[in-house]
């Protein structure tokens, strides 16, 4: 991947004021290619399933592996998944009773949301290690429920698999409120990471396919 491969893609966030704080490019094989566009790119991934729907599950699954494990949601997955990503404290907060909430309030530079990104595009391989079992990552996408009925808003009118939105062409996206987005292309084995908080979401997803992940060909 060329060092230059963000360089209209930061062009278009300067002209088109689309609000990116960070972005990061990683592909199986390269190095990542990054661009910051402010000091301090940390954010809260709060995760949410826009228009498909309205119910937070988070904080219920994340006490149903409180109840089955014995240990809340933070401390269950440091050694399982923030450990092997190099992630040691992450900044989560929670609720009165000590509960992470589970959807939200996970604090993350781009980089470090990149990370998972990585994960994915490589089935849930973590250098040489398989961190999340590659059959499970696959399903992510093969189990999907059709959205076209739900919205006439382009992004969302693909598909919903088991916690992603599936995108245009081969790809599938990650969706953060307020600007927080991975588009993961496995035949690609890539993924682009953005972290923003746009006026015109729609806009900033083209501009991530057409300057960024197309260009990947």
């Amino acid at each position: 991947m060329s060092a230059d491969l963000l360089a209209d893609f930061v062009g278009a966030d300067r002209d088109r004021a689309l609000g990116v704080h960070g972005s990061c490019v990683d592909r199986e094989g390269h190095p990542p290619v990054e661009h910051r566009f402010r000091a301090d790119d940390r954010v809260n991934v709060y995760s949410v399933a826009k228009t498909f729907t309205s119910v937070a599950v988070g904080p219920a699954l994340g006490r149903v592996i409180a109840r089955v494990t014995g240990a809340d949601l933070r401390s269950f997955l440091l050694p399982r998944l923030f450990g092997p990503l190099d992630l040691h404290d992450p900044a989560w907060h929670a609720c009165p009773l000590g509960h992470p909430f589970a959807e939200s309030d996970l604090f993350l530079r781009t980089s470090e949301l990149a990370r998972f990104a990585r994960l994915l595009a490589q089935e849930g391989r973590w250098n040489g290690r398989q961190v999340v079992p590659a059959a499970y990552v696959r399903r992510m996408t093969a189990e999907r429920v059709d959205t076209s009925a739900v919205t006439d808003r382009e992004p969302f009118t693909h598909g919903y698999g088991l916690g992603v939105w599936i995108d245009r062409g081969d790809t599938y996206r990650l969706d953060g409120r307020y600007g927080q987005y991975v588009v993961v292309s496995p035949a690609r084995r890539a993924a682009v990471t953005v972290t923003a908080h746009p006026e015109r979401d729609e806009e900033l997803l083209a501009a991530v396919h057409e300057l960024v992940v197309d260009r990947l060909d």
